[in-house]
């Protein structure tokens, strides 16, 4: 029998690793086209709006740039991670995201590590193999984007907080978590939505002895108010405060104006996590409400208390407070929901069939047969969710498209081959675009605090770019700003992605008025076609 079970262990482990490399391979191709996340942003901005200082850094010899999109000062530590990495790599899509993936595989780890101390190894590997199947997470931890490595540093961060009982030095541990909360928050400031999760994880292990406990926390909120105030010092010093609240401006959304919209809100995003899983999702929150439920039940008591299920519980919930604040919810939020959803899915299974009773500090206790129906149903929807997302995520990862990096490329060549001007891009996907060809941009939906640069038709003054390029539409507001200084013409056009509102990337030369003319909105309208431009794209 445990030669049987070491040979079990042994192919599901082959299996977990196989499908976890499907993760690093063709790292250049498109975000998984006509997936129920197509609506995602990320795909065609984050990965180059946050991490712009490294890439500037190293193409263009300065990670600033004024009057554009400056994240590093809030969220500095991705893109100080990139800067180290492009040095070895040089700057590309591929070393991004590889980056990105290598994180994806440190989730795996600290996951797998956070469970397996408190529950037996099919539990800890089956989370594992949730997240490995998983087309979501395969989607998005392919990204180089700031969910995976928040996602490692709050894992870490737990690791840390669950085993402060067995440290001898358990006061610098506490002072390591702290630290790891502060890379958390300048990885990404949504990471304050996952206080409370790591609050439980590091206050119930060492709940019965009060006044370690005490000295925990007074040293990891100590090592956390060193560390972030003396980079908020750096920040101010710098004079980069403008910077790091722009951050917060930019991602600010005009909420309704109705009392109830919080409950509108945190309709969607507790809906939104549907995005995570159709099955699993749900079944994760049945499982939470079922245990609370069975609260007379010791082992449904003991998973309830205990600092894994609880963190991971917490660890969702804010995040889904966060998204109802925020009153936006994204898929690539979701992306921090998801594993906590899968370990909060395995230990609740791990509870049904009696594996709650191996939880150290856990109290054994029996279910009635109903109970155990709820468990066989669980397992069923448990087994059939993963071989679906085994499937899907196969054929995600056998048939890469690369039409974004494709057309950046083809893009930057048709710059090259027709001059005209400054050799500069503005776009919406500046940034991404540079990332993939090395083109010179800037921004043109974010115009950062900066006395000569007060609207786009003054960014555009300052800096002289020769081409725009927007998804297929002409806004009229950002036509209005070009017309200050240029008329418009396209000159080519590159289908990309299969998003219906962004699956053609328009280029357009800008052709400066003659004799240096320029135009004033309050004079005369600007959002119109002019007979001197030349495009074919709808004004919208």
């Amino acid at each position: 029998m445990r030669s049987k079970a070491r040979w079990f262990y042994a192919v599901w482990l082959v299996l977990i690793g196989g499908f976890a490399v499907l993760h690093a391979l063709n790292l250049r191709a498109d975000f998984p086209n006509h997936s129920p996340w197509w609506m995602d942003w990320a795909k065609y901005t984050d990965e180059g709006w946050y991490g712009n200082a490294a890439i500037r850094a190293h193409l263009f010899g300065s990670w600033y740039l004024a009057g554009d999109f400056n994240p590093a000062p809030a969220v500095p530590v991705w893109p100080f991670l990139e800067w180290i990495l492009f040095h070895f790599t040089g700057v590309s899509a591929e070393a991004a995201r590889g980056l990105a993936v290598a994180f994806f595989f440190a989730n795996l780890v600290l996951s797998y590590l956070l469970l397996r101390r408190r529950v037996p190894k099919w539990t800890a590997l089956l989370a594992i193999t949730l997240m490995v199947t998983s087309p979501f997470l395969y989607s998005f931890s392919r990204l180089a984007i700031l969910e995976p490595m928040l996602t490692a540093l709050t894992l870490a961060a737990l690791n840390l907080a669950v085993r402060l009982p067995a440290f001898r030095r358990r006061l610098l541990a506490s002072a390591c978590i702290g630290v790891l909360f502060t890379l958390m928050m300048l990885t990404k400031t949504t990471a304050v939505f996952l206080l409370p999760a790591l609050g439980w994880a590091l206050v119930r292990p060492l709940w019965s002895q009060r006044k370690v406990l005490v000295r925990c926390v007074a040293a990891a909120c100590g090592s956390f108010l060193v560390f972030f105030g003396a980079w908020m010092g750096v920040v101010m010093r710098a004079g980069l405060m403008p910077d790091y609240r722009y951050l917060f401006f930019v991602n600010k959304y005009p909420r309704p104006s109705e009392l109830y919209w919080p409950l509108v809100s945190f309709w969607w995003s507790l809906h939104g996590g549907l995005w995570v899983d159709l099955l699993l999702f749900p079944l994760a929150g049945l499982l939470v409400v079922g245990t609370a439920l069975a609260w007379a039940s010791a082992r449904a008591r003991a998973l309830l208390l205990d600092p894994v299920f609880g963190a991971s519980v917490l660890a969702i919930g804010g995040y889904i407070l966060f998204m109802t604040y925020q009153d936006h919810p994204q898929p690539r939020y979701y992306a921090v929901v998801a594993f906590f959803a899968f370990l909060v899915v395995a230990q609740g299974l791990a509870m049904l069939w009696g594996a709650g009773n191996e939880l150290r500090g856990g109290a054994s206790g029996g279910f009635s047969s109903p109970a155990r129906l709820a468990g066989l149903l669980a397992v069923v929807l448990t087994v059939a969710a993963t071989c679906i997302n085994a499937v899907w995520t196969l054929n995600y990862a056998t048939h890469p498209e690369y039409t974004f990096a494709d057309a950046a490329v083809r893009m930057t060549r048709y710059i090259d081959m027709h001059p005209n001007g400054r050799r500069m891009l503005v776009s919406v996907s500046s940034d991404e675009i540079s990332l993939f060809s090395h083109v010179p941009s800037i921004n043109d939906l974010f115009i950062a605090p900066n006395p000569q640069m007060v609207d786009l038709a003054t960014k555009l003054q300052f800096y002289r770019p020769g081409w725009y390029a927007c998804w297929n539409q002409m806004d009229a507001g950002a036509l209005e700003d070009l017309h200050s200084l240029y008329s418009v013409e396209q000159v080519a056009t590159f289908r990309a992605f299969d998003d219906p509102r962004r699956n053609v990337l328009v280029l357009f030369k800008l052709h400066p008025w003659p004799d240096g003319r320029v135009h004033d909105p309050a004079d005369e309208n600007l959002r119109i076609r002019f007979p001197e431009d030349r495009f074919e794209v709808p004004l919208e």
